[in-house]
């Protein structure tokens, strides 16, 4: 179970470098790719992966104990990931409430990485 989730979760923070890279590319070029040959598909592709890890990660927290940890927190996490994933390709988008919450997704699946290894 735990090794799911360390790979669900690596893939999660590869997908939110991406996001980072795809917004930063977004704002210097100001290009935005089409909808639904480019931004569509990796939505949904991202999308699979975080449902994915949000079940392994339900599943996981019923069965273990942890005071860091919490559903809300998982829940929170695929949302923030959701909108990212749609969001990085808009140059328009709010740069602080971006990267904020880009910053809040990173650190949350790292805390994740740590908890899994203890």
């Amino acid at each position: 179970m735990s090794d799911e989730i360390v790979q669900l979760t690596e893939k999660l923070l590869a997908y939110n470098g991406l996001f980072m890279k795809f917004y930063q590319e977004g704002r210097e070029t100001g290009v935005k790719p089409d909808f639904h040959e480019v931004i569509k598909p990796f939505a949904n592709e991202v999308k699979e992966i975080t449902e994915q890890w949000n079940r392994a990660m339900k599943k996981w927290l019923s069965e273990t104990n942890h005071k860091h940890l919490h559903l809300k927190q998982i829940e929170t996490t695929s949302e923030h990931i959701d909108q990212l994933s749609v969001q990085s390709f808009f140059p328009e988008t709010s740069k602080t409430r971006f990267l904020n919450t880009n910053r809040t997704v990173e650190y949350f699946l790292l805390e994740i990485l740590k908890e899994v290894e203890k």
